[in-house]
């Protein structure tokens, strides 16, 4: 068809019948119509309708509003969807999950193997080719785990925080690293910590490995503590030193995996706090895991069946620190939940990581304690009798070969009392003599360290610690000097006696001067003293609280 202008239809709105040269409409089918506009014209582009005979119409603000809330919404969710994505990607990085597809000895948690017979987890192979024929690998226990439950010391941790001698299959550092996913797992964390190394079983810096995820703070070992003691002021105590050290935690529990005293109120505790999330138990090394796990399997299994189903693979428990060498999963609630046991956090500041591996044993309490008392009177060149112109001043205690008191300044009637373990024997001796006595005797009547190989090894008591021991009351006993992984020393200024009331002293006299020598880097701390025996309720004082802080004080259960 022969090209026509737009001015020739004069059925086009009036507004088009102007003749344009700079457009031309060039028809080649009926339902479709070509604008050609001219490249020199900088005019916008007009599109007709044949149809119509008109151009549509721009949208309406309330259309382009719509169409701006689309965009906005779609924004969102890709904004959404790429942050999922990149969270899932950290965490993938990052996570170190227990890779349960690994079969794993369920008394100890190291990899089953085959080829050496030496390493933990190993299994003969006859017996591995036929549980794994069953799909019964899970119901494995290592040929060191044999051992160790007939009484063996084997250990196998070592590095910074480790244990000399013996076999070291594994780095105290590696152990800790299998713990760090724990702050990036949505769990429940149940903290044991030892009664009778408090201060050096705390962990501290518990928040680097957990994150914020919420604590139960568990006490163990409470049947060693002497006779007579009274729990109310055990548990106050407790109370009153975790939060000082600014640790939150749900609620404080006194047990004993021995007798299973307050561990149901723990398992009780667990069971309202877990909502869903798996229980790790966490502590440091030979503060009582596994033995605390077979207490709380066993209380649980009089209700949970899934529990007492759990009770036939339960972790070992020795004497040996370092027993557990990777995370032992335990299907134990009736939710679906797992609980954990973990290897224990390895320090390097305890005693159990100077000493060797066959003298482990000799630090670790097995009966209750019964304390050691030294004062004036104990002296075979001093008289109780007569107390004038006497001082403890310029004699020296050595506990066993592992720790050295020098008295520098205190008073006549001040008296010394050793609460650890029986093996190491408390020697008294002037202070002019004691580092001759020292040389002489360590490893021989000072042990530990004992034996030949031990003393080839041992370096000597090399960390030394001026302490000054302040006190208001004479009545009361001044201060607890702990030494980490071994004890502590209770020192009262003026020993009690039933017959003669405390005299009255002059100021100068209200101070107590110790140098503590132990090896490097056993630490010492300076607490409160622990009010244990029948005294301790007679002279521990219960502090008053404000409301804030009864309410915020978490609370003690036994």
């Amino acid at each position: 068809m022969a090209l026509r202008a737009l001015s020739t239809f004069p059925s086009l709105p009036r507004r088009f019948t102007r003749p344009d040269p700079t457009l031309t409409v060039i028809h080649r089918n009926p339902s479709t119509s070509i604008v050609c506009k001219s490249i020199a014209n900088s005019e916008p582009t007009v599109s007709l309708s044949e149809r119509d005979g008109f151009a549509a119409a721009a949208p309406t603000p309330g259309e382009r509003f719509l169409e701006n809330q689309r965009a906005h919404q779609a924004q969102k969710v890709v904004k959404k969807e790429l942050k999922r994505e990149k969270k899932k990607k950290k965490e993938e990085n990052v996570r170190k999950v227990v890779d349960t597809s690994l079969s794993c000895c369920y008394g100890c948690g190291a990899p089953l193997q085959t080829s050496d017979v030496d390493s933990p987890g190993f299994v003969d192979l006859v017996t591995y080719d036929l549980k794994k024929k069953h799909h019964q690998l899970r119901t494995v226990i290592c040929g060191r785990c044999q051992l160790l439950s007939h009484g063996h010391m084997i250990t196998a941790v070592g590095g910074n925080g480790g244990y000399a001698g013996g076999k070291q299959f594994v780095s105290a550092d590696e152990l800790r690293e299998k713990l760090s996913h724990l702050r990036h797992e949505k769990a429940l964390i149940v903290k044991l910590v030892d009664i009778v190394d408090f201060n050096g079983s705390f962990l501290a810096r518990v928040r680097d490995l957990v994150g914020a995820n919420p604590i139960i703070l568990v006490i163990t070992k409470i049947d060693l503590l002497p006779k007579g003691t009274d729990m109310n002021c055990i548990g106050d105590w407790v109370v009153e030193v975790t939060t000082k050290k600014k640790l939150n935690v749900l609620s404080v529990h006194l047990t004993s995996s021995k007798s299973l005293d307050g561990v149901s109120g723990v398992a009780s505790e667990i069971q309202k706090e877990k909502k869903g999330r798996d229980v790790y138990i966490l502590g440091a090394a030979n503060v009582g895991k596994s033995a605390f796990i077979n207490a709380l399997l066993k209380t649980m299994a009089e209700r949970d069946p899934v529990a007492a189903a759990a009770q036939k693979y339960k972790p070992i428990q020795s004497a040996v620190p370092g027993t557990t060498l990777g995370p032992i999963q335990i299907n134990a609630f009736l939710g679906g939940e797992k609980l954990y046991d973990t290897p224990g956090v390895h320090l390097h500041h305890r005693q159990a990581a100077v000493v060797h591996s066959d003298d482990l044993p000799a630090l670790a309490p097995q009966n209750r304690l019964r304390g050691q008392s030294f004062d004036i009177s104990t002296f075979p060149t001093q008289s109780s009798n007569s107390t004038e112109g006497e001082s403890l001043n310029g004699y020296t205690f050595f506990w066993g070969g592992l720790v050295r008191i020098d008295i520098l300044k205190a008073l006549p009637e001040t008296r010394f009392t050793f609460y650890g373990p029986k093996a190491l024997e408390i020697h008294a001796v002037p202070t002019k003599t004691a580092t001759d006595f020292y040389q002489k005797e360590v490893g021989v009547l000072l042990t530990p360290p004992s034996g030949k190989d031990q003393m080839q090894e041992w370096k000597g008591l090399q960390s030394h610690r001026l302490l000054r021991i302040e006190f208001n009351d004479p009545k009361r006993p001044a201060s607890d000097v702990a030494i980490s992984g071994l004890g502590w020393i209770s020192i009262e200024p003026i020993r009690r006696s039933k017959d003669s009331e405390p005299r009255d002293l002059e100021e100068a006299e209200h101070e107590i001067r110790l140098c503590v020598s132990v090896p490097k880097p056993v630490e010492v701390f300076i607490r409160p003293t622990l009010p244990i025996g029948t005294s301790g309720a007679e002279w521990y004082q219960y502090r008053d609280l404000t409301d804030k802080e009864e309410e915020v004080r978490p609370k003690w259960y036994f």
